[in-house]
């Protein structure tokens, strides 16, 4: 609650009305009197800071870069485009829910098949011209295509036919998805004049700033759009993103105030940076995770009683303090944390058990070492954990042999082809999108060969349907069939850990992102 009434507070600095944070206040239990009182003191507090020079140190830059959107892979071009551009929809920070961006609203068939989309007016790109529904279409249009190799094609395959009605964008599905709005968020969809099918690398959009210049794997400078639709946004006049690479290089950059802000902070030199008296560390939730996987029909693996055994020899709590200093949370053996909307609740957290591992292990009739494959290629520290996870299991009576294996070859002779390694995944934008990724019976990363029919005929159904409660409840079914049934132990979620110096203030820990969601730069400002 209170981060929630925090967040409400911030959200009063940056322009929301007495109105809105009225009704949200009430609906999360706060009283009438409470709640005034809560927003005049927020509408007292400082109001943000226009004006001055952002710089950014980020990893993830490379002289192969470039500013077509449908082709961002990078850290650093996922902070440059949320920079320049905008989507249809974007997704509430406290939340995860889709929320109006370029698109006002939005509407549903029953079948949750049809979509229709009210396009914002008056809305300039930066070229002067008025975005248009004709420009979104095309935009969609080219993501559609496999030439233009985008990285949310996967999200537009699902699109079978797209038109203009009555000055609204209507999308018509191959089958139903609740989840469309949310999927249209895709920091790849930024909506360019024409679909940018002109200039795809023009850098030409609706966002708070315009791009200056661009130096692949070097900077990206821009300076602000004068005529940007929103005023909650923006506040600094111009940003430079340098490529920093180099974790050392970075940290010492931050700590010298080279820079205001930098990602990737590696969780061992937390403590050290720490000491610096201007330096704060910004970590927020992630929805990736760490994993221990076992294919539910390979021997020995396909004894139920042998994979519940290796899931309670699982001391999650000591992995999380070892393996990610502390910035992460345990996992349940399902794919899925409180970063997700729709998160399932009231799921029996599992616990390090030695005496239950055993009493599944004897009954399983396993004799011999059990052997686990890793490499720390797999996730950062994974041969560290696997040790302590062998040592864990000892505690139960069950042998486990570690076999490291070269990073050159993992993920194409281990991961998928062996029946018991370590893994890592970053997590999906929507619960589906995970399950469907990688638990449904015809997916190819299907790596723990979770193969259910019911599970399948389940996830089609939770997709297309509309009645929230009805499909928390249908993933809250999935995930305990994934955890009590499926080959996953997942011990722990990362944390994505950053800093930044104290002068920077305004920051959002967006639920499940990393850097704010890649807006960091247009939501901060800086201290005068």
């Amino acid at each position: 609650m209170s981060d929630y009434l925090k967040y409400l507070g911030n959200q009063v600095t940056r322009g929301m009305n007495r109105r809105d944070f009225m009704g949200r206040a009430l609906a999360a239990g706060v009283s009438l009197s409470a709640a005034g009182s809560m927003f005049a003191t927020s509408a007292a507090a400082a109001e943000p800071v226009k004006g001055g020079h952002l710089k950014l140190g980020l990893e993830g830059g490379a002289a192969t870069d470039v500013l077509d959107p449908a082709k961002y892979l990078s850290q650093v071009l996922f902070v440059v485009g949320r920079n320049w551009g905008d989507m249809l929809v974007e997704s509430d920070p406290l939340t995860g829910q889709p929320v109006a961006a370029l698109a006002e609203s939005w509407e549903s068939s029953p079948d949750a098949k049809i979509w229709t989309f009210k396009i914002r007016k008056g809305v300039q790109f930066h070229n002067g011209k008025e975005m248009t529904v004709e420009d979104v279409l095309q935009t969609l249009k080219r993501h559609t295509d496999e030439k233009s190799e985008s990285g949310a094609l996967g999200v537009m395959k699902s699109i079978s036919d797209f038109k203009v009605e009555g000055g609204d964008l209507v999308i018509t599905l191959a089958e139903g998805n609740a989840d469309l709005p949310l999927l249209l968020s895709d920091y790849h969809l930024i909506i360019q004049p024409n679909g940018g099918f002109d200039d795809p690398n023009a850098a030409i959009g609706t966002g708070p700033y315009k791009m200056a210049s661009f130096e692949p794997g070097v900077r990206a400078t821009f300076e602000k759009n004068p005529n940007d639709w929103r005023q909650d946004r923006g506040y600094v006049d111009s940003i430079e993103i340098i490529v920093i690479n180099d974790a050392t290089a970075r940290v010492a950059a931050l700590s010298s105030g080279q820079v205001h802000f930098i990602n990737r902070v590696d969780p061992k030199t937390v403590g050290l940076l720490k000491r610096g008296p201007n330096v704060e560390i910004l970590n927020t939730s992630g929805r990736g995770h760490y994993v221990f996987i076992m294919h539910c029909n390979t021997a020995p693996f396909d004894n139920i009683d042998l994979r519940m055994a290796l899931k309670y020899a699982m001391d999650r709590e000591t992995m999380v303090k070892t393996i990610l200093g502390g910035y992460g949370k345990v996992g349940n053996d399902f794919p899925i944390n409180e970063t997700y909307a729709l998160f399932p609740e009231g799921i029996e957290q599992r616990a390090y058990d030695p005496d239950k591992a055993a009493f599944h292990y004897k009954k399983s009739g396993h004799d011999g070492a059990v052997l686990l494959r890793t490499s720390d290629v797999a996730f950062p520290g994974a041969v560290d954990a696997a040790v302590l996870y062998q040592e864990s299991a000892k505690k139960a009576g069950i042998n486990i042999e570690v076999k490291r294996e070269p990073g050159d070859g993992y993920w194409t002779n281990v991961w998928n082809v062996q029946p018991f390694s370590t893994s890592y995944w970053g997590g999906r934008p929507t619960q589906d999108q995970m399950y469907t990724t990688a638990y449904s019976s015809k997916a190819d990363w299907n790596d723990t060969r979770f193969l259910r029919p019911d599970f399948d005929k389940l996830l089609l159904e939770a997709r297309a349907e509309l009645d929230e409660p009805k499909r928390k409840d249908m993933y809250r079914t999935m995930a305990t069939m994934v955890r009590d049934e499926g080959g996953l132990i997942l011990p722990m979620f990362n944390d994505f850990v950053n800093a930044s110096t104290k002068k920077v203030k305004g920051y959002v820990h967006d639920i499940g992102n990393d850097m704010s969601n890649g807006f960091v730069a247009t939501r901060v400002w800086l201290e005068a």
